[in-house]
């Protein structure tokens, strides 16, 4: 992913408003310089000031969408049991995976219409595709047999469908 300025990313939001989007706290890092995007698909992040949001912003054709989710408050999980990120496909201990809801975009999320998607808890799907990250704790090892590239293609089509179904109202 090339790297994005705040206005680029600020711009993106499809399902705030710009006074909200004006409130969102940049990802941590984002001043410093070290968001490592050479190694992002797309940016993700929990804003610090409302740790109950998160945001996606997402390449989409020649600009970006971003989306406002609301993730779920922290809850104990099972270490038993197993998720897998909808995105990545990458399996986790249940609690390496949330259910991230987003209002979608216009007058349906206005009325309080909305659309969710399993996502790794951290949205760091890139870095585990690239073997940068790796699950706290695998209860299922499945091995890959699509090169790097494709899978790449596959978590961005299943990202794209989800902030298309948000972008579509």
């Amino acid at each position: 992913m090339r790297a994005l300025d705040e206005k680029e990313i600020r711009g993106s939001f499809v399902n705030c408003s710009k006074g909200e989007a004006s409130r969102i706290k940049m990802p941590p890092g984002f001043s410093d310089g070290a968001v490592p995007w050479d190694d992002l698909d797309f940016l993700g992040w929990t804003d610090p000031g409302a740790p109950l949001r998160a945001l996606l912003v997402v390449p989409a054709g020649d600009g970006l969408t971003g989306v406002v989710l609301r993730r779920p408050e922290a809850r104990r999980a099972s270490a038993m049991r197993s998720s897998m990120c909808r995105v990545c496909l990458t399996d986790h201990a249940s609690s390496g995976v949330a259910l991230f809801v987003a209002p979608l975009a216009g007058a349906a999320g206005r009325n309080g219409n909305s659309v969710g998607e399993y996502l790794c808890a951290d949205l760091a799907c890139s870095l585990y595709l690239r073997g940068k990250r790796h699950p706290r704790m695998r209860l299922v090892r499945r091995e890959e047999t699509l090169s790097l590239d494709e899978r790449i293609e596959r978590a961005s089509t299943n990202l794209s469908a989800f902030t298309n179904r948000v972008v579509a109202g």
